[in-house]
C-alpha cells in the first residue's frame, strides 16, 4: 500500500467515524425532542382531562362565628345543590334545577389540636389550617403569637387540576373540637361529591414534634396536577415599632424561603414572582419571619414551581408585610399527595438536628465565594460559644462580652501588623517629599529612587498593602458573623443583662415620654449614646496612625463615625450595641498600648519645612 492509498483510507475510515457519531448524536437528540415532545402532549392532555374530575357544591356554607358542633345550618336552607349534570369535557354547563342532586348538609366547624410545641386550629371549609399558635415565643405576659396573618384565609388550600376545593365543605366526621396530643393522633377530613369521588386530607399531629403530616388521598379519581395555596400569610411575633426612624424596620425579617436542592434562598417579593418554574427542584419552601418560619416540606425534591405575592399588613406601615404563596407540581400518576408542615422557631441546633439546611434561613452567605458554607460555620461557632458562656455565667450581656473579648484577641495580632505596617509607610513619608520635588520633571528617575528608599528601608509596597488590608478581610467574616448572630439569635429574646438593659434583642429604652423623630421614635436609650463616644475615641485615636490622610479628612471622619453609628444604634437591638461598645473599648485600649511602643513618625521633611511641597504630594 503506497503512500497515497494509506492517506485516503485514514481519510475515509475518518469521515466514516465522523458520520457515525454525527448520525448516533443526531439521532439521540430527536429521540430527546420526541420524548420531551411526548411528556408536553401528555402534560397538556393531562391538563384537559384533570380539569373537572369534581364535581364541587354550588353554594358553600358560610363559616359561623360560633359554630355549634355537629349542628345543621338552619339558616342557609336544608341543603347544598351539586349540579350532577356537569361532565369531564363541559366545565361551563350548568344543569337544571330538577337535574340537581341534593348532598347532606355540612355544618361549619373547627378542630383545635395541641401538641407541646404549638396549638393548630383545622377548618372543614377546605380542610385546611386556619390558626397556628407557636408556644417557643411567648409574650412578656406569657401569651403565645399567632403565626397566620390573616385567619380567615389561613394555609393549606387544596386545588386538583380547575378544582378548587378552598370553599368545599369537608366531614370532620367524629372529631372532638379541642384535642391535647399524649399519642400520635390523626384528624381526618372528607369531601364526597355527587358522584362518589372522593378527597381524604388528613393531618397527623406528635406530642412533641415540630411537623405535622399533611397527606391528601384521591378516591375514585386521579388528578394529574395540583397547588397547594398559602393565602393567610406569615404574621410578625414581635412587636415591629410604629414610629419613623433609620432603619428600623431593618431587624426584622419578612421573606420567602425556599430550598432548591443546590441553595437555600431567601426572597424579599415587591411584585408577583415565580420561582423554579423551568428547571431545579423543592425539598422545602415557605415563609420566615424574625424568630419563627413555616414550610411545606417534601418527602423528596419536587420540580414544583413556586408563586409569591406580596401581602401588605395595613396596622402598620413599618411592619414589611408578608406574602401569599402557592406551589404547583404534577402529580405523575399518584392517587395521593404528602408532605409534611413544618413550624420551626429559629433554635439553631433544633433546625440544624433536621439536616435540611434550615439553619441558612437563619444567615447564609454567597455560594460562589463558598461563603455558604464557611461564613454559615462561623456563625455557628460563635454562637456556640455565646451559648458556652451562657451555660457558665447565666446572663447573655456578660457572655456577649466575653465572646466579643475572644473574638478581639482572636484578630488583636493582625490589628498588631496592619498598624505596624502603615506607621513604617508614615516613617517613609518625609523622605518621598524629598524624592518628589528633586524629580518632580523626571517620573522615570523619581520612581527609580523611590523603590531604592524602600529597598534600603526594607519596605514592601505591595508587602505593605497586604499587611494592612489582608488583616482586615480575614477579621471582617468574623466581626460580620457576630454581627449577624446577635441580632437574630432567639437565644437573646426577651433576656436581660444588667442594669436597665432588659431585653437584649430590643434598643434598651429606658423613658417613653421622650423621643426624637427619626432616632429615638419609641423613647430615650441610653446605649447609642455611650456608642457615640466610645466610637469618637475609637475613630480619633484610629485616624492618629492613617499614614496620608489629610487632615481635613481625619477631622471629617472623627465627626462622620460617631454620627452615622448613632443613628443606626439608636434602633438596634440592645445585644449589638453592647458588642459595638465593648469592640470600641477594646480597640481604644489596643491602640494606646501599641502606639507607646511606637516612634511616631515625622510628617514633613527637615529640607522642605517652610517650603511650598503640593506638587511632591505622593500619589498611593
Amino acid at each position: 500500500m503506497n503512500k497515497n492509498t494509506l492517506i485516503g483510507s485514514i481519510l475515509i475510515a475518518g469521515i466514516m467515524l465522523w458520520w457515525m457519531s454525527t448520525s448516533s448524536s443526531n439521532a439521540e437528540a430527536q429521540a430527546k425532542a420526541q420524548a420531551k415532545a411526548r411528556e408536553a402532549a401528555a402534560i397538556e392532555a393531562a391538563k384537559a382531562d384533570s380539569a373537572n374530575e369534581l364535581v364541587l357544591p354550588a353554594k358553600v356554607p358560610e363559616m359561623k362565628a360560633a359554630p355549634v358542633l355537629g349542628a345543621p345550618d338552619v339558616a342557609n336552607d336544608s341543603a347544598v345543590v351539586v349540579d350532577s349534570a356537569k361532565v369531564a369535557g363541559d366545565s361551563a354547563s350548568v344543569a337544571s334545577d330538577s337535574a340537581a342532586t341534593a348532598a347532606p348538609v355540612v355544618a361549619p366547624r373547627t378542630v383545635t389540636v395541641e401538641t407541646e410545641k404549638f396549638i393548630m386550629t383545622l377548618t372543614n371549609k377546605g380542610a385546611k389550617v386556619q390558626s397556628v399558635i407557636v408556644k417557643a415565643l411567648a409574650d412578656s405576659a406569657g401569651h403565645f403569637p399567632e403565626l397566620i396573618q390573616d385567619t380567615t384565609l389561613g394555609a393549606l388550600d387544596l386545588k386538583l387540576g380547575k378544582a378548587d376545593l378552598s370553599e368545599a365543605m369537608f366531614d370532620a366526621g367524629n372529631a372532638a373540637e379541642w384535642i391535647t396530643v399524649d399519642a400520635d393522633t390523626t384528624v381526618s377530613f372528607t369531601f364526597t361529591d355527587a358522584n362518589g369521588n372522593k378527597v381524604i386530607r388528613n393531618y397527623g399531629f406528635t406530642k412533641a414534634g415540630v411537623s405535622v403530616r399533611q397527606s391528601n388521598k384521591f378516591v375514585g379519581f386521579q388528578p394529574s396536577e395540583y397547588e397547594l395555596s398559602w393565602n393567610g400569610g406569615m404574621k410578625e411575633t414581635e412587636e415591629i415599632p410604629k414610629g419613623k426612624s433609620f432603619g428600623g424596620a431593618s431587624y426584622f425579617f419578612s421573606e420567602v424561603i425556599f430550598n432548591t436542592t443546590y441553595s437555600v434562598e431567601r426572597e424579599m417579593v415587591r411584585e408577583a414572582e415565580t420561582f423554579n418554574k423551568d428547571e431545579g427542584k423543592i425539598i422545602w419552601a415557605g415563609l420566615r419571619r424574625k424568630y419563627v418560619a413555616m414550610t411545606v416540606q417534601f418527602d423528596a425534591p419536587v420540580p414544583a414551581a413556586l408563586t409569591a405575592k406580596p401581602m401588605k399588613v395595613e396596622d402598620n406601615e413599618k411592619d414589611p408585610g408578608t406574602y401569599k404563596i402557592a406551589l404547583n407540581d404534577y402529580l405523575r400518576d399518584s392517587d395521593s399527595l404528602s408532605y409534611n408542615f413544618m413550624v420551626l422557631p429559629l433554635q439553631w441546633a433544633e433546625i440544624e438536628a433536621l439536616d435540611k439546611d434550615y439553619e441558612k434561613v437563619i444567615v447564609s452567605g454567597w455560594k460562589w465565594c463558598g461563603a455558604d458554607v464557611w461564613f454559615v460555620w462561623i456563625c455557628k461557632m460563635l454562637l456556640k460559644l455565646l451559648k458556652l458562656f451562657y451555660a457558665a455565667i447565666p446572663n447573655y450581656g456578660v457572655a456577649i462580652i466575653l465572646v466579643t473579648f475572644i473574638v478581639r484577641g482572636i484578630t488583636t495580632p493582625f490589628t498588631v501588623k496592619q498598624m505596624k505596617s502603615t506607621r513604617g509607610m508614615a516613617k517613609l513619608k518625609p523622605q518621598l517629599d524629598e524624592i518628589n520635588v528633586k524629580y518632580r520633571t523626571d517620573p522615570q528617575k523619581k520612581q527609580a529612587a523611590i523603590m531604592e528608599l524602600y529597598s534600603k528601608n526594607g519596605v514592601n509596597p505591595l508587602a505593605s498593602c497586604t499587611g494592612g488590608c489582608l488583616p482586615m478581610l480575614i477579621q471582617m467574616p468574623i466581626f460580620m458573623g457576630l454581627f449577624f448572630v446577635l441580632g437574630r439569635a432567639i437565644e437573646l429574646r426577651g433576656m436581660p443583662a444588667f442594669l436597665w438593659i432588659s431585653d437584649l434583642s430590643r434598643s434598651d429604652v429606658i423613658f417613653n415620654g421622650f423621643t426624637i423623630p427619626f432616632i429615638m421614635p419609641d423613647g430615650l436609650a441610653i446605649l447609642p449614646w455611650i456608642m457615640v463616644v466610645t466610637t469618637y475615641f475609637q475613630t480619633k485615636v484610629t485616624m492618629g496612625t492613617s499614614a496620608g490622610m489629610d487632615p481635613a479628612q481625619q477631622k471629617m471622619m472623627v465627626w462622620m463615625m460617631p454620627a452615622m453609628m448613632f443613628l443606626f444604634s439608636a434602633v438596634m437591638p440592645s445585644g449589638l450595641v453592647l458588642y459595638w461598645i465593648i469592640s470600641n473599648f477594646w480597640s481604644i485600649a489596643q491602640y494606646k498600648i501599641i502606639n507607646r511602643d511606637l516612634i511616631a513618625a515625622k510628617s514633613t521633611s527637615e529640607k522642605l519645612k517652610g517650603k511650598d511641597v503640593q506638587d511632591a504630594k505622593i500619589v498611593k
